[in-house]
């Protein structure tokens, strides 16, 4: 693992879990960074994602740290933003920052008023815990429903990108999604760091869903310190983030919530790249797909349906649905197939679908979701207790 310069890491048990795991996590440059951030469209908004605006603008964009808690949400709640004050400031001086140097971010149950004094008492272990080689500490401390651990690493022209994330349920991103933390030892500037991280967030974290449900705390931010002092090239910064943030994203839907099945979805000849992403969309969300999908049961009018349902004029006529490289309907009619052949290969872990609409239509889009089974409706019947 070849991780950027001039970033230490670190976690802490502060008893804002029931269980005893590490519920605690600091990301912290050794010099201030350029930063840039994306978050929740959520109309309820967590406080510490309230804050975590404010002080990015407030600091012009240059951060020292990111503190992060797992196990409450900090949301819907009397205190939340003073908490993400609170904790954000006192983060901040125990490192030498600026109070608006830090940005907060939490993650778990919401409408549970959260005590700043456990984050607040725990900072000095979670200081004296920093270090280079805690990046895997800290990407395991964010998670909560997550059964694995999620981390991606890119280099561009000796520079280095790395990436954590956390996300298995209430995925339904439009701006971010769950929380992301990206750090780079890249030289960027802060315009052309913005711009990158909204162009790879589009077509990554805004192309996935689990269940259909934007989270409340929705947070996808990025430091780039210069460490390394090489500056990329800026198309291939591009692509180097991106792919990172893919990696991301299909990690958070691949651990989807009682999933079993990784599902692409890939949109051709729609009129627009917006077009065909809402047509994806609406398809990735559609209960009737995402259980059929986890049967192996091929129901291409499903699909079909779901996609008439996404607002976008098409004709039914001329369009082509392919599962798993094989085809089932051709001109919006059944083709000849193989049920057998077909359901067995459904039975994979990774599925594909194609949803193709004959004519000049150039719009096109990916999209990745995850089956729906019983799992999901036990996690998340019995999560707050």
């Amino acid at each position: 693992m070849n991780l950027p310069l001039g970033y230490r890491y670190s976690s802490t048990f502060a008893g804002i879990r029931k269980v005893m795991k590490d519920d605690l996590a600091l990301i912290v440059s050794d010099t201030r960074a350029t930063a840039a951030a994306v978050f929740t469209q959520n109309r309820v908004v967590a406080g510490p994602v309230e804050v975590a605006r404010k002080n990015v603008r407030a600091a012009r964009g240059r951060m020292r740290g990111i503190l992060v808690n797992a196990g409450n949400a900090n949301c819907a709640t009397k205190t939340s933003e003073r908490v993400a004050v609170e904790t954000s400031r006192a983060a901040a001086k125990a490192i030498g920052a600026k109070a608006e140097e830090v940005l907060p971010a939490s993650t778990g149950v919401i409408g549970v008023e959260l005590d700043a004094r456990l984050i607040i008492d725990a900072l000095p272990v979670l200081v004296k815990g920093l270090s280079a080689d805690r990046f895997d500490d800290a990407a395991r401390a964010i998670m909560t429903t997550d059964l694995v651990m999620k981390t991606a690493f890119a280099q561009v022209q000796r520079a280095r990108i790395a990436g954590m994330t956390k996300g298995s349920g209430m995925i339904h991103p439009r701006m971010a999604t769950t929380l992301a933390f990206v750090t780079t030892d890249a030289l960027i500037a802060p315009d052309v760091l913005r711009t990158a991280l909204k162009r790879s967030c589009e077509r990554t974290f805004n192309r996935i869903s689990v269940d259909g449900d934007t989270s409340t705390n929705d947070t996808l931010a990025i430091l780039a310190n210069g460490a390394s002092g090489v500056r990329p090239r800026v198309t291939a910064f591009q692509d180097a983030l991106t792919e990172v943030l893919e990696s991301l994203a299909r990690q958070i839907v691949k651990d989807g919530e009682g999933a079993k099945k990784l599902i692409t979805i890939d949109i051709e000849g729609a009129t627009s790249e917006r077009a065909a992403e809402r047509i994806a969309r609406c398809i990735a969300n559609s209960p009737l797909v995402k259980t059929a999908i986890a049967g192996s049961d091929p129901n291409w009018g499903r699909i079909l349906s779901a996609a008439g349902n996404a607002g976008i004029a098409f004709d039914p006529r001329r369009v082509d649905i392919d599962f798993q490289g094989i085809a089932v309907c051709r001109a919006g009619l059944a083709a000849d197939f193989s049920e057998q052949e077909l359901k067995a290969k459904l039975d994979a872990p990774e599925c594909s679908v194609k949803f193709t609409i004959r004519g000049r239509g150039r719009g096109r889009a990916r999209f990745w979701t995850c089956d729906f089974t019983e799992e999901y409706i036990k996690i998340n019947a019995s999560y707050r207790t």
